[in-house]
Order: structure tokens, then sequence, then C-alpha cells
């Protein structure tokens, strides 16, 4: 039998992370799904190196700022995140829409908030490209609308079939729950899954995980997610053993 199939899921939980940067107009609270494994080496889990929980003021501009050997995904679930880039690429990202930006060998790139946009909580996630120096590049598209209790699947690798990709083996899914109500965890064969809780509370394989809270779900066999209460969860499947590099601006 296949080692990957005989594989026991194993439920790692993690509360609201501590590590955070105040920038005024712009906070970032950094979580990093490898710290939910005891003993484990590495910050970030494969090729999934942080998920940062955003925060922009209405009339914040963040200038003008290279990134460089990350996949930098924007998701912004109510509001409006407004994006500018060196090859001049402008672009206004809400619930209906998604960027990946593929900083490649180096890429540089600006957002701001107007004053008349209401304030921004969104998710940045970085992910580890297999190798150095990619060709920058900007991928975007328009999501399909949202259906409660239902999957929708929002990135995965380049040989996939989700509305944008990423240069590695992460494959990001996101769901509203009603309260009450149960789904199965997505994953893939031989990979882990990470789920991050947006809003709301669930139960993950039956261990509560609470809001801005996060759990790292090892093995392959069906992970039931039940919502405690009206949920937002983002689940991320990642091939623990893909290549990457960790010398990203952000990612690392």
């Amino acid at each position: 039998m296949d080692e990957a199939a005989t594989r026991h899921p194993q439920v790692h939980t993690a509360g609201r992370t501590p590590y955070t940067q105040d920038q005024g107009g712009f906070r970032i609270h950094f979580n990093f799904p490898g710290l939910a494994v005891p003993e484990h080496d590495d910050h970030g889990y494969g090729p999934l190196a942080t998920v940062v929980e955003s925060f922009l003021d209405p009339g914040t501009h963040i200038g003008m700022h290279p990134h460089r050997d990350e996949e930098i995904i924007s998701w912004v679930p109510a509001g409006v995140m407004r994006h500018e880039d060196q090859a001049g690429t402008e672009l206004a990202l809400d619930e209906e829409t998604l960027m990946v930006m593929g900083a490649g060998r180096q890429f540089w790139h600006a957002e701001h908030t107007l004053r008349s946009d209401p304030p921004l909580r969104m998710l940045q996630i970085f992910v580890r490209p297999p190798r150095l120096g990619l060709e920058p590049q900007i991928d975007h598209a328009t999501l399909p609308a949202v259906q409660p209790d239902r999957w929708r699947h929002l990135f995965g690798p380049t040989d996939g079939d989700a509305p944008v990709s990423v240069r590695n083996a992460v494959d990001c899914s996101d769901c509203r729950l009603t309260a009450g109500t149960q789904t199965t965890l997505p994953g893939r064969d031989g990979w882990d899954t990470y789920l991050y809780v947006f809003e709301g509370a669930v139960a993950v394989g039956g261990m509560p995980v609470g809001y801005t809270e996060s759990a790292l779900v090892t093995g392959t066999d069906d992970v039931a997610v039940e919502a405690l209460e009206d949920a937002t969860v983002v689940a991320f499947a990642i091939d623990p053993d893909a290549p990457v590099t960790r010398q990203g601006t952000i990612g690392r």
C-alpha cells in the first residue's frame, strides 16, 4: 500500500499570532503555519511561508517598494485594496477579484486606499517559489460568486484549473460556513492542509479553532470542519516536500 494512503490525520492548532507590526494606518499580523507543529524547524510549512492579516485605514498609501523571490496573493473579502506596480498595472482588488504578484527576481509595487474607502482587512499570502530568479509576473482574475457552505477554489499550482496560479505546490480555497453546518477540509493525497479562521469559529476534526486562529492538519484522511458559529475560513493544501527557496523579501 502507498505510504501516503496510510497516514492518519493529526490536527495541530495555534492561537492568534503574537507577531505583529503597527505602522499607524497600516498594521500587519504574521501567521506562521510551521509554528503550529511542535519541534518543527521552519516558521513556514513547505512552500507556504506566512499568511499575513493586513489592515489599511482609509486614505493610507504604501509607496513603491520591492519584493523578490516570493509569490504574494491578495485576498480581499470586503473593502478595496488599490494596487499599482512598475509595469504600469493598476488594479482595484475587492471580494470579486484575486491577484497573485509573482515577484521573481524583483518587482516593485505600491498599495493604497482612498479616504472614501471603508477600513480594509485582508489576507496577503506568501508562497515560496521552487527556485530563485523567476520572471516577475502579475496574475489576476474575477472569482466565482460565493456560495454559502461550499468551498470556492481561489488559486493553485500552474498545472491546475484555479482562477489564478502560483509557481509552487499550494492549493487554496475559501468557504463561508453557516453556524451548525459541516464540510470536509479540502486537500490532496500526500499533502497537508493549513486552515485559517478569518471570521467566526469552527471545529476541525473536533478541535475548536476560533477567530484569527489556525490549524495545521497532517495526513490524508477526510477531516470534518464544523461551524460553531457563522464563519469565513481559508484552507491551503500544501505539498510539504515541494522544493522551495527561502530568500524572499518577507516570506523567506
